[in-house]
Order: structure tokens, then sequence, then C-alpha cells
């Protein structure tokens, strides 16, 4: 079952590359007693994600932030080392959250999978954003299609703030 506005967020812990190695940030420590805007992607440097998603999210931080957002975070079905790659590579690191969701586990918590092996990318996330406030969904924003980044997408996010 997909996870819904004013459903609590499941426990889950991601992995995040740092100067020292991975660090586990728990849903807790991220989530608990703030305003977070959460994006997933279906994976780093594929096309849609690097070139159209992650870089609204980049340009517009400070514009969500100036709404009373704490944090924002990008998820992707991937390791941690992967996702510090991107992280450097986009220019977002210390910017926002690079979170590696390994094994797809709060992925499919949350009931937001996709099965993408026909292309080659096994389980991955559905590309979706939301707005996220001490630990329960407040805004939820699906694609239809994950070649689209409109209704998760940053200035679809800003209009919701």
């Amino acid at each position: 079952m997909t996870i819904a506005i004013g459903d609590k967020l499941p426990a889950a812990t991601f992995k995040e590359k740092t100067g020292d190695g991975p660090v586990e940030t728990s849903t807790e420590q991220l989530f608990a007693g703030r305003r977070v805007v959460l994006f997933a992607v279906p994976g780093a440097f594929t096309p849609t994600c690097s070139l159209n998603h992650l870089p609204g999210y980049l340009e517009n931080r400070d514009a969500i932030l100036a709404k009373g957002v704490d944090d924002i975070a990008v998820l992707a079905v991937n390791d941690w080392h992967v996702m510090g790659a991107w992280a450097q590579s986009s220019g977002g690191l210390g910017k926002i959250h690079y979170l590696a969701d390994w094994d797809a586990s709060f992925t499919k918590a949350v009931g937001l999978e996709a099965d993408l092996s026909a292309g080659g990318l096994g389980v991955r996330s559905k590309r979706y954003s939301m707005l996220v406030e001490d630990g329960v969904v407040k805004s939820l924003n699906v694609e239809e299609s994950p070649g689209q980044a409109t209704v998760s997408g940053a200035a679809a996010m800003l209009e919701q703030l």
C-alpha cells in the first residue's frame, strides 16, 4: 500500500557519504521536529534525474528554505558511493542530503517502488516528492512516468509551500 498524506513515515536508515566515509541517517534524525522536502529519483546519474529533477531543487534551494523548510533530501535506490559521487558531480554536496536507500527497504515500506528490470535497472524508486512535517506526510506528488519531473519538481513543490 502506498503511503498517503497524513501517514507517518516508517522507520528506516539511509547512508550518506561524508569525508569520513558513510554515515547512517535515520528517519527520526532527519524528520523529527522538522519540516523537510524529500524527493526521490529512479537513479542517480540517469538523464531525467540529473538534467531536470535534481537541478531544480539545487537552483531553488534557498527559495524552498525561505518558505520555512528546514532541509531538503534526495533519495535513490543506489549505494552510498554512487550517491556521494552524484552529490560531488552535481555541485550539491553539503547543500542537500543525498540519501542511499541501498536495499530499497524504505522505498518498499512507503509503497513507491518501481520494477524497472525491463530497462536493466532492477527495483528502483518511483519519482516523487513529499513535504514531511515531524515525520508526517503533508503533501505527496508521484509522477505517472519515470521520465517526467513535473508534479514532483521543485517548481511544483514551491507552489505547495
